[in-house]
C-alpha cells in the first residue's frame, strides 16, 4: 500500500504536535487568612489550642485558596503546601469537611490536621462545595455538590509539585460519606480514611433519629424524594462499588452519628472481602479532636501502605 508524501507529512505532523502538547495551565492561588482559636468554635472541636497554634506559627507551610469549574459554576478549594518547592512531587490528600453549607470556610478546623499532613509529606486539598465561602450553587449533601469533588480531581494534574499518580481521600462525618460516594463512582484514589461518617441515612433521618430534625433544611423536598436521597447517600446499600482500601474510625462517644453506622460498614465490607480496617477511639466523640494527632498518623500510615511513598 502506497502512502502519499502529504498523507504521511500530515500523520507526522500530527505526532509531533501530540508531543509537543503544553502542559495544563497552572492555577492561581490567593492567600488565606487563618482566623484565631476562639473565633470559630469549630475550631476547638477538631483540635487544640497547643495544636493550633503550632501549626499557625509554622512558616515553613502555607494555606491558600483557589476555583476550579464545576457544572458550569465557579467553586473554590484550599490547598494547604510548603511555602519552598520540595524538589519532587508529593502525593495529594483531597479532604472533604463535614456539616452543609459553610459561609466563613473551614480554613481554621482543617489546619493542625493538614499541618500534620503536610510533615508527613503530602499536599492537602479541600473543596468547599458549591453554596459555601460564597460560592454559588445549592449544597445538597451528596447530589449534584458530589460533583465538585469529582470534577477536583483534573484540577490536581495543575497544581505545581503535586503528584496526580499518587491521590487519596480523607473525610470526616458528612465528608465520609462524600468519600464513600466519590469511590463508588470511580474517583480514582489509591486509598481513602473516613471518620464519623454515616454510612446508611434511614435510622438517622427516621422520626426520633439524631439527625431528623435537619432533613428539612437540606432536602426540602425529602418527603417526597427520602428512598432516593437515602438509597444515593448511604454507604451500605452499595459497599459492593467500593473498590478501593477504606480506613473506617470512629469515635466511641459520638453522639451525632451512632459507632454502630461503621461498625455495620465494616461488616458488610468483610463480608464482601473487601480491602479495609475499623479503628474504634474510645471515649472519643464525632470528629475525633480529642485523639486528632493519633488519627492522622493512623490516615498516613493506611496511604503510606497503599502507594503514598
Amino acid at each position: 500500500m502506497r502512502i502519499s508524501f502529504i498523507a504521511l507529512l500530515i500523520v507526522l505532523t500530527g505526532c509531533a504536535t501530540s508531543a509537543r502538547a503544553p502542559a495544563p495551565a497552572p492555577v492561581n492561588f490567593t492567600a488565606v487568612t487563618l482566623p484565631d482559636y476562639d473565633s470559630e468554635r469549630g475550631i476547638g472541636w477538631a483540635s487544640s489550642r497547643e495544636d493550633f497554634e503550632a501549626a499557625r506559627a509554622d512558616s515553613r507551610y502555607e494555606m491558600l485558596q483557589f476555583t476550579y469549574p464545576s457544572d458550569g459554576l465557579t467553586v473554590g478549594a484550599y490547598l494547604y503546601r510548603p511555602r519552598r518547592t520540595p524538589g519532587r512531587k508529593l502525593p495529594v490528600i483531597v479532604f472533604n469537611r463535614g456539616s452543609v453549607i459553610r459561609p466563613k470556610g473551614f480554613a481554621g478546623e482543617m489546619l493542625a490536621m493538614a499541618h500534620r499532613y503536610a510533615e508527613a509529606g503530602f499536599l492537602v486539598v479541600a473543596p468547599h462545595y458549591r453554596g459555601s465561602n460564597g460560592w454559588a450553587g445549592r449544597d445538597e449533601l451528596g447530589g449534584a455538590d458530589l460533583h465538585d469533588l469529582l470534577n477536583l480531581r483534573p484540577e490536581l494534574e495543575r497544581i505545581p509539585g503535586a503528584d496526580a499518580s499518587r491521590v487519596f481521600l480523607a473525610g470526616e462525618s458528612r465528608g465520609g460519606a462524600m468519600v464513600y460516594m466519590a469511590l463508588r463512582d470511580g474517583f480514582p484514589a489509591r486509598a481513602a480514611a473516613v471518620w464519623g461518617a454515616f454510612t446508611d441515612l434511614d435510622p438517622l433521618t427516621a422520626p426520633g433519629g439524631p439527625q431528623a430534625k435537619g432533613v428539612h433544611s437540606v432536602w426540602p423536598d425529602f418527603d417526597q424524594r427520602r428512598e432516593e436521597i437515602i438509597r444515593t447517600r448511604s454507604a451500605i446499600r452499595w459497599a459492593d462499588r467500593i473498590n478501593v482500601p477504606v480506613l473506617i474510625m470512629h469515635g466511641g462517644a459520638d453522639d451525632d452519628i451512632p459507632l454502630s453506622q461503621s461498625q455495620r460498614m465494616d461488616a458488610e465490607l468483610t463480608r464482601l472481602g473487601k480491602t479495609h480496617e475499623l479503628i474504634v477511639f474510645d471515649g472519643q466523640q464525632h470528629v475525633i479532636g480529642g485523639q486528632g494527632a493519633q488519627r492522622d498518623a493512623a490516615a498516613i500510615a493506611w496511604f503510606r501502605k497503599f502507594g503514598a511513598n
